[in-house]
């Protein structure tokens, strides 16, 4: 068969799918990036916001028009809504979350056992969702409840991957050339709390740096109070990339507790300003909520000015997205919708100015990128795109074409979101 795999939503998702091209390779289907050329396509599908769930059902009706024989829904949204997925189109088939680690298997109607053996090299996902980084999922579900949260809903309780298969992962990836791979979960910092023997998130950085040699991992999104000593430490390495993304979503103590977040503002200014000691280039960037039910003008006056003091690398700025089955789309005092629209302007030009600051510090030194876009310029040069470790997006032109490989570059200028560099020998 020839095999199309798509999503909606986050580094999870991208990392599933990458689990599932594996699969669909090791019993020797094709992968294809185009839907209309597809016996077989899959959505993994998100449910965090009223978009993200708009733009799976879009994904699926897509798919069918284009010609897909047979289509998967899998994800948090397919999860919550199976009947309305299963009515989006006549060859709509719904795998909850609770069976999507077998999804392949289910599919191919064989046993999981199949799949217990090593795995091949890691190839990219053609179409929409091909990374030159690989992601690799080491937890899943959340074991807290966050009013606003439907995600822990849909994924369940949290669970850690055992070690020895996400070092199987990381293996395959850098077999297959990668560079960088993402560790993603749900609650990754809470992983091995499901696990004997006292394992913690720093064993698993621990070992893929002793027993692989791939040359960057980064750590993606970490809840603050899952963060410690020596799991910052960790970030000293040159090989774990120099950013944490710590979710604030407010800075107003009383908007958090409605929110139902276990940390505090001080609490989260405490963190930041350990990480920063530890590690003093470390790009810290963040989730922030705007229009929460109950967020008065004063509570957003107070997270903005949160948010300035922080100074974050860079934010994701969500405005409030009521969520059917959530504690909070129960609760009283429901932001009007143009207030919320102009609170997430006011913090997106807080971040905004913040981010440019951090870019700004680091003009005229230099730093390794990986290279993750190219094309071509002219007949002789290649414009190129890629990451530092401390998630500086950086371009350059060049006279090779440097895609996937890791090079020194010095930093010129300033571009409206990242750095022009200038590739060093």
């Amino acid at each position: 068969m020839k095999i199309y795999l798509d999503m909606v939503g986050c580094r999870l998702n991208q990392s599933e799918l990458e689990s599932y091209a594996q699969k669909f390779r090791a019993q020797g289907h094709i992968l294809t990036g185009d839907p209309a050329d597809a016996d077989l396509a899959v959505v993994n599908t998100c449910t965090v916001t009223a978009a993200a769930a708009a733009d799976s059902r879009k994904k699926i009706r897509r798919f069918a028009r284009k010609g897909a024989k047979e289509i998967i829904a899998t994800g948090c949204w397919a999860t919550l809504e199976p009947e309305k997925a299963r009515e989006l189109t006549d060859q709509t088939r719904v795998i909850p979350n609770a069976d999507k680690e077998d999804l392949v298997s289910s599919v191919l109607g064989l046993s999981p056992r199949v799949f217990d053996q090593e795995l091949l090299q890691r190839e990219l996902i053609p179409g929409s969702r091909l990374r030159t980084r690989a992601f690799i999922k080491a937890q899943d579900g959340c074991d807290h409840r966050c009013t606003y949260c439907i995600t822990t809903l849909a994924r369940g309780e949290g669970r850690s991957v055992p070690l020895s298969s996400i070092l199987k992962q990381v293996c395959a990836a850098a077999r297959g050339g990668a560079q960088e791979v993402v560790l993603t979960g749900v609650q990754l910092g809470s992983w091995g709390d499901d696990l004997e023997g006292g394992l913690e998130l720093v064993h698993v950085l621990e070992a893929i740096l002793e027993e692989t040699d791939i040359p960057r991992v980064r750590v993606s999104s970490l809840e603050p109070w899952d963060v410690e000593l020596p799991l910052i430490e960790m970030f000293t390495s040159d090989r774990v990339a120099g950013q944490m993304h710590l979710p604030l979503q407010s800075g107003c103590a009383e908007t958090l507790k409605r929110m139902a977040r276990k940390n505090t503002p001080a609490e989260y200014r405490e963190l930041i300003n350990l990480v920063r000691k530890v590690v003093p280039e470390m790009a810290i960037t963040t989730d922030i909520m705007v229009g929460f039910p109950g967020e008065t003008g004063k509570e957003f006056l107070e997270s903005l000015s949160f948010v300035k003091e922080m100074g974050f690398a860079d934010a994701h700025v969500f405005t409030y997205s009521e969520r059917r089955g959530t504690k909070a789309a129960r609760l009283p005092d429901q932001v009007d919708h143009r207030i919320r629209k102009e609170r997430n302007a006011l913090i997106r030009e807080a971040v905004a100015a913040s981010a440019r600051a951090y870019r700004e510090s680091f003009l005229g030194c230099k730093k390794r990128v990986l290279w993750e876009n190219s094309s071509r310029e002219d007949g002789q040069r290649w414009k190129m795109y890629g990451l530092t470790g401390n998630y500086l997006r950086v371009e350059t032109s060049s006279g090779q074409d440097l895609w996937n490989q890791i090079t020194p570059v010095k930093f010129v200028s300033l571009t409206e979101k990242g750095l022009k560099g200038v590739v060093q020998a």
